[in-house]
């Protein structure tokens, strides 16, 4: 099965970049496409490549020339360039796309027996009262919640109830993380919390759910659906998940037990507050009206920018399909 890793970074090689770039070797190996930006150490990854056959730098330079309208769309200095490493996946013919971050430490058994690699699974089906369901309800830390989970329900957000268990066909499993959660801003300033998830069974519910880019597994068909959207702050890949589940309603998004270790990147969480309002304010609003007009990205009372429209058509255009 044609597997890919795809991540962008800023800085020199990480624990976590080469632990990834482990998982490109062996009897089973992924391919690792690791997408630059102006400040990346363009030297230390080019000589990656020199040792790694199964990991491709993508340089500024690289981006510009094959996709220069998005390239450009996007902008530099901003993680949205990840974009330009799902259509390159996709176009070298992905068939499971790994969406990760650089201070996501994988352990051993990451990218194993996945529940996305084809087949029915059996998956536990919870039932909640919110027309969001929040994945950290039903763990050991549901004081929690999973960034871009819309605040006005977190009152009720932990009345759930395992339905039963069903088989289906998993198109996004979104591995948890232990170490530094991710949760809003709000949380991490209140709590400071570091977790050890004890979540063993996949997981899912009929209602539309927030998954995150940081360490999440995404068969080839979520594409070109699925985006990291620049211009909405902290909320990029969150707002790609709900437009995701609007557009394509019968995919199955499963929660599965933490398979990477966050050794979080040094961030100020009033900035991190600031860029994630637009959540705050609007995740519920942007969730209820694209359940009702099925995704439609161009009609969502002004809360995504037309400078993300322009980006998601050029984006959807990028992919050889």
């Amino acid at each position: 099965m044609n597997k890919y890793i795809v991540t962008t970074t800023i800085n020199p090689p990480s624990d976590a970049t080469h632990a990834f770039l482990n998982k490109t070797q062996g009897p089973d190996p992924w391919k690792f496409i690791l997408v630059g930006d102006t400040k990346t150490p363009h030297d230390i990854y080019r000589d990656i490549e020199k040792v790694y056959k199964n990991f491709t730098y993508l340089s500024p330079e690289d981006q510009d020339r094959l996709y220069p309208e998005l390239s450009a769309v996007i902008g530099w200095k901003t993680i949205q360039r990840r974009n330009i490493g799902y259509v390159e996946a996709y176009n070298q013919g992905a068939q499971i796309i790994a969406t990760v971050d650089d201070d996501n430490i994988p352990y051993d058994a990451w990218g194993r027996n996945l529940y996305v690699s084809g087949g029915a699974r059996e998956i536990d089906i919870y039932g909640c009262e919110t027309s969001v369901f929040d994945p950290l309800s039903v763990t050991n830390h549901k004081n929690l919640w999973h960034r871009g989970f819309p605040i006005q329900l977190i009152e009720k957000k932990n009345n759930v109830k395992l339905m039963g268990r069903n088989y289906s066909y998993v198109h996004v499993q979104a591995d948890l993380w232990d170490g530094d959660p991710d949760i809003d801003a709000l949380a991490r300033i209140a709590w400071h919390p570091c977790v050890k998830f004890d979540t063993q069974s996949p997981y899912m519910s009929p209602v539309i759910s927030p998954f995150n880019s940081q360490n999440t597994f995404l068969v080839r068909d979520c594409f070109p659906t699925y985006c990291v959207m620049p211009f909405v702050g902290r909320m990029d890949d969150i707002f790609g998940a709900y437009l995701l589940q609007a557009k394509k309603p019968d995919v199955t998004v499963v929660y599965n037990k933490a398979s990477v270790y966050q050794a979080r990147n040094v961030q100020d969480l009033t900035v991190n507050l600031t860029k994630e309002y637009i959540g705050y304010e609007h995740a519920l609003e942007l969730v209820e009206r694209w359940q009702k007009n099925g995704g439609d990205i161009k009609d969502t009372g002004g809360i995504i920018p037309k400078e993300t429209v322009e980006f998601y058509d050029i984006y959807q255009k990028s992919f050889r399909t």
